[in-house]
């Protein structure tokens, strides 16, 4: 939803994602994060959970039923006119925020939904009431159950998205407007059961009282890292290692942010219309699902412990370096290409957008499953205090400088080139410089991964030496067994 209205807007595009993610979507995202800090001191967790979720929910109803319906009257039209007889043409994406600066709010609420209400409130609430022993058993049917939502969501999406405008129903202008309440009711809908859900384990499922906290997970939290940016940077500075796990995230987040831009701005092209860009997202969401569900079923853990570390660490920047390569020789040379084309009975943009998906599906599903399970493997053989302050340091790092780096480097080509066609085989070469680099970090630190996993096994070996060794007459101490930490980690 949040691509479809503002990349098919008039005199909007593509090209206001990047504009979006440095001046909107961080700002906001700190904000967020600062009001669950402050909620989270004052109130109780159930509360918490409710009034974050409200306020989303809130505002999606908001915007659908009041906002949306006077969009006309409360955009500035005029003066985003004048503004572009004013300034160069690579602002536009700029222009187009402020615009629409109803569907730029609607597009960061649900970029942060992914991270405030998923990924904060559901994994906080999962963490802190399931043992470790139920999580080896049950977070892998969460994760598989998370792809299943892509599934359903994207055919959804595509149920609710009428292809013409129907004139019995009660409300909406147009089909777009009609299949824009459709879904809002849905996750209305969804919002409200997630919240009775929520309510059940609290009252039915979980005990009235919670077991007190021992001194130990007192200690663990009070000892638990917050670390500014600079902190950030020198923590990291210090070991190679982390430095190579910092470099493989921040290099996906460049990548996946610099494709991003230029395939929605072919899909718009094949897809101007609001309701034709709605469906056909959906079923990208509906493939991607498929995808990470087949690969974390099939291939996530079968690679680790058949192939190693390194080789499934290689997989995702494979897949987007060839996928990559195809997409930008056909966006590129469509017109040498276009006997070629012909012959598939194809047109040069469908062929640039299939490419395109075909990227953005297979990039997302080995992220969700390889990627991610490589990069928490890559923490365990460190000790406590580097696995605690590296993974707060590099997700402090990694992730934020990627995201907004990659929409950075947007932004420069745009206001250089003043288009996204104009500025994509600049793109392409700064996708192969980081795939290349992201490659590098791989292979640097499956080689540092293996040698602290034999050093950890030669630990156990040497310490069962002693034990065997021990003299006549001494206390018989148990004998350690050795341990596969790759195995173990496999198993985590």
């Amino acid at each position: 939803m949040k691509d479809s209205l503002i990349i098919t807007a008039k005199a909007s595009g593509a090209e206001v994602i990047p504009f979006i993610k440095v001046w909107v979507l961080l700002p906001m995202a700190l904000l967020v994060t600062f009001l669950f800090t402050r909620l989270s001191n004052r109130l109780k967790r159930e509360h918490v959970f409710y009034i974050m979720l409200s306020l989303f929910l809130g505002f999606f109803f908001i915007f659908t039923f009041v906002i949306y319906p006077i969009r006309n009257h409360i955009h500035p039209h005029a003066t985003a006119e004048h503004l572009q007889t004013v300034l160069p043409l690579g602002f536009k994406g700029l222009i187009a925020m402020f615009r629409y600066w109803s569907f730029t709010a609607f597009y960061v609420l649900s970029e942060l939904w992914g991270s405030a209400i998923f990924s904060v409130l559901f994994w906080g609430f999962a963490n802190e009431v399931t043992k470790v022993t139920e999580a080896k058993r049950f977070y892998g049917l969460l994760g598989i159950g998370a792809n299943f939502s892509g599934i359903a969501s994207g055919q959804i999406s595509i149920l609710l998205c009428p292809s013409s405008f129907n004139p019995r129903l009660p409300f909406g202008h147009d089909a777009w407007e009609q299949s824009l309440i459709f879904s809002t009711i849905a996750i209305l809908i969804s919002g409200v059961l997630v919240m009775f859900m929520f309510r059940w384990f609290n009252s039915k499922v979980l005990k009235e009282t919670a077991p007190k906290e021992t001194g130990d997970k007192k200690k663990d939290r009070a000892n638990r890292p917050k670390m500014s940016m600079r902190q950030n940077f020198s923590y990291l500075a210090k070991s190679k290692y982390l430095i190579s796990i910092a470099v493989v995230v921040l290099s996906y987040n460049i990548v996946i942010n610099l494709t991003e831009v230029v395939w929605k701005d072919q899909v718009r092209r094949l897809y101007p219309n609001p309701s034709e860009y709605f469906t056909y997202m959906g079923q990208i969401t509906t493939i991607t699902g498929i995808l990470a569900t087949l690969t974390a079923v099939f291939i996530s853990g079968n690679s680790l412990r058949k192939c190693g570390w390194t080789f499934t660490a290689m997989i995702p920047p494979f897949i987007l370096l060839s996928t990559s390569i195809g997409f930008f020789s056909f966006l590129l040379f469509q017109d040498p290409l276009g006997g070629f084309v012909a012959l598939l009975g194809s047109t040069p943009l469908a062929l640039v957008v299939f490419f395109g998906s075909a990227q953005n599906c297979l990039s997302r599903a080995s992220k969700y499953t390889l990627f991610d399970a490589t990069k928490e493997l890559s923490f365990i053989p460190l000790d406590r205090e580097s696995k605690l302050k590296g993974k707060a340091a590099i997700d402090g790092v990694g992730s934020r400088l990627g995201k907004s780096g990659g929409s950075v480097i947007h932004q420069g080509l745009l206001m250089f080139f003043g288009t996204v066609a104009a500025s994509a085989p600049y793109v392409g070469g700064f996708l192969l410089v980081v795939i290349s680099l992201w490659m590098v970090a791989v292979k640097a630190l499956g080689r540092r991964f293996s040698e602290l996993i034999v050093h950890h096994e030669t630990l156990q070996i040497k310490e069962e030496e002693r034990t065997v060794a021990a003299p006549v007459g001494a206390t018989p101490v148990a004998t350690p067994t050795p341990v596969n930490v790759e195995e173990v980690a496999v198993t985590r």
